[in-house]
């Protein structure tokens, strides 16, 4: 069971605010929320050693955290499950072992992504996902299929695909019953535009992805509300420098948030480092893509109707060998942004979390380390590994410090 921290202070850690990163600072929790953060002279408080301290003229614990650092708790916006378990097709059960494997990587906030299938499934499918938003165990729905091109199907069954008809499309938000959060289309299919707008007027995100489109066709889409690229790169047509494609048309706009899958076998670093130079770090938002061997580990699996093979946590169709979704998880993904692509640790924070959380609409909870906020955060250690984990004030991963 998870502990609550009524009142705690996290101390001594290098703390990531939305002003920069505060040396010696002090996050302290109240009540499953963030009370106050700041540095130590900020707080004017002495700091005691784990297991013995106190929070002078409170009755708070203070944890000792020097050489670490506290971050805000990560938010994926496309996920397909983890624990060995998938998010389209699992029980309730199945489906919270999956999040809870995610949190006990750092990711706090999550949005369930389903994969291509009839579209009576996947409205009962949204159905039963909504009622794990709201009760809270899932920040909303994204549906990533079935409108999406067939020439880009990636891992999804190609029998199953349709056009972007407002209609259907429609069906599924009225089946998520106002949990939907972001729906992927091929916007070049007939419909594709029509649902974009759709999309728009009720609040949900319209993602560019898994599509053949040209660059015209997706200014065309982003001019009528598309905010997101779907997995930047990849299933898409790569840049030319005669027909640059979407990729160039979605780095460029400022409109546009680009998802980067970062597990160093969706993108070449140097990928990962054009996005970030052409559209910088307010305009990027890394998701894992995980399907339910993230956090499980080798074998045979289920995306859908399709057979995938996890060797050496690469996932592929069994047949065709395609990527099929990845086996990240986000902690991973920080620690690569950090180790490998040397990127400013406040940077992969507006990555891994401010952006996700304001596209999602949730901001103003989750995101960033603000007095007020519920008090989800990471704590990694000096080699970014995850060294405690908390969501709304309960230890998911509970501090080991010696």
């Amino acid at each position: 069971m998870a502990a609550r921290a009524e009142s705690t202070v996290l101390a001594g850690a290098r703390v990531v605010l939305p002003t920069g990163v505060v040396e010696n600072g002090r996050v302290k929790v109240e009540a499953g929320r963030i009370a106050s953060v700041g540095g130590e002279a900020d707080q004017g408080v002495e700091v005691a050693s784990v297991g013995g301290g106190a929070d002078r003229g409170s009755d708070a614990s203070v944890l000792d955290l020097t050489g670490h650092w506290v971050v805000p708790g990560f938010v994926d916006m496309h996920n397909h499950g983890g624990g060995g378990a998938s998010f389209t097709s699992g029980g309730v059960d199945e489906v919270l072992k999956g999040v809870r494997t995610h949190q006990e990587h750092g990711t706090t906030t999550l949005v369930a992504s389903t994969v291509t299938g009839e579209m009576d499934f996947l409205a009962q499918r949204a159905g039963f996902l909504s009622e794990l938003v709201e009760q809270g165990d899932l920040a909303g729905i994204h549906f990533e299929g079935p409108f999406i091109s067939p020439c880009r199907k990636g891992a999804h069954s190609e029998a199953l695909l349709r056009d972007p008809d407002p209609a259907e499309v429609r069906k599924l938000l009225d089946a998520a019953r106002g949990t939907a959060r972001m729906v992927t289309l091929a916007t070049e299919l007939p419909g594709g535009i029509d649902s974009v707008r759709l999309l728009v007027e009720h609040g949900v995100i319209a993602a560019i992805g898994h599509t053949d489109a040209t660059y015209e066709q997706t200014v065309e889409a982003i001019d009528a509300g598309a905010t997101v690229a779907t997995h930047l790169f990849n299933a898409m047509p790569p840049l030319g420098h005669r027909a640059p494609g979407p990729i160039a048309a979605l780095l460029e706009d400022e409109r546009v948030t680009v998802e980067l899958i970062n597990d160093g076998t969706h993108l070449h670093p140097a990928a990962l480092e054009l996005a970030f130079h052409r559209a910088g770090a307010g305009r990027v938002a890394f998701i894992t893509d995980a399907m339910d061997a993230a956090g499980f580990g080798d074998g045979v699996y289920q995306l859908g109707p399709l057979e995938v093979e996890v060797k050496d946590g690469v996932a592929r169709l069994a047949v065709g060998g395609s990527i099929a979704g990845s086996t990240l998880t986000l902690d991973t993904a920080f620690k690569r942004a950090a180790t490998i692509d040397r990127l400013p640790v406040t940077d992969i924070v507006r990555a891994i979390s401010a952006n996700p959380a304001k596209l999602l609409g949730v901001y103003d909870r989750v995101g960033s380390l603000e007095p007020g906020k519920d008090a989800d955060l990471v704590i990694l250690d000096a080699d970014f590994a995850i060294a405690g984990v908390l969501r709304r004030g309960e230890w998911v991963v509970r501090p080991q410090l010696g």
